[in-house]
């Protein structure tokens, strides 16, 4: 058993079961790196974090053949606590839920990696049960609660983002250029906060350009042939 699967949480285990069915091969090593899963000549790398610090192995993957980068997002969490005596407290949901759009949080640390032909993300929206354990250490943050363990529900959408131009299908209404952050944002109907990181990751992906301020905001347009 490899230290990665010694390592692993149930989300990363349960996600790569998902994409090992159906004939699929786990902690496959290629050149120097291991692929969790390859299943019909396509490695899938499953991150439940950060993408920072990525960009090395998805690059060298990238150069061997097809890769997809999978990121989990929790649209429903329920969290349950574990205190010292291992009883559980009652289940209660987060009030924070995950849409796919938010991908963009991650894409920030690898906006040019997605020009790559063999390169994509595919954000997979789940439900999951988060574990809390008490921790003095960390008093202040949740209260001195960590998260021990997050456990995989039900996988209940998912999209596969093969160009950096996929995140313009996250649009509710049409977007005007040339357009600012809180054009995008509305358009997005997200807070201002989403539409920052998917127009910085447009920019460094080549998709937009900077064509000038209104006041203190930057305005932008779409380079042609880009999107």
């Amino acid at each position: 058993m490899s230290i990665g699967v010694l390592n692993e949480g149930p989300l990363h285990a349960a996600l790569k079961a998902a994409y090992t069915a159906n004939g699929g091969a786990a902690e496959v090593p290629v050149e120097s790196f291991v692929a969790d899963a390859v299943r019909g000549g396509v490695m899938y790398e499953i991150q439940t974090g950060s993408f920072s610090g990525l960009t090395r192995k998805m690059t060298a993957l990238a150069e061997v053949g097809p890769v997809v980068l999978v990121h989990p997002l929790a649209r429903n969490t329920t969290i349950v606590k574990v205190d010292d005596s291992g009883e559980l407290s009652r289940p209660r949901k987060s009030p924070r839920h995950g849409e796919l759009v938010h991908i963009v949080n991650e894409l920030v640390y690898l906006p040019a990696l997605l020009n790559h032909p063999n390169f994509a993300v595919e954000a997979v929206l789940v439900d999951v049960e988060e574990i809390r354990t008490f921790d003095p250490n960390k008093r202040r943050r949740r209260g001195g609660w960590r998260v021990m363990e997050r456990r995989l529900v039900e996988i209940a959408d998912g999209v596969r983002l093969q160009a950096m131009s996929d995140l313009y299908d996250f649009l509710e209404e049409e977007l005007v250029e040339p357009f600012g952050t809180r054009e995008l944002a509305a358009a997005l109907d997200q807070p201002v906060h989403i539409a920052q990181k998917m127009a910085y990751c447009l920019r460094h992906a080549g998709v937009i350009d900077i064509v000038g301020k209104q006041g203190n905001a930057l305005q932008y347009r779409n380079v042609p042939g880009a999107a």
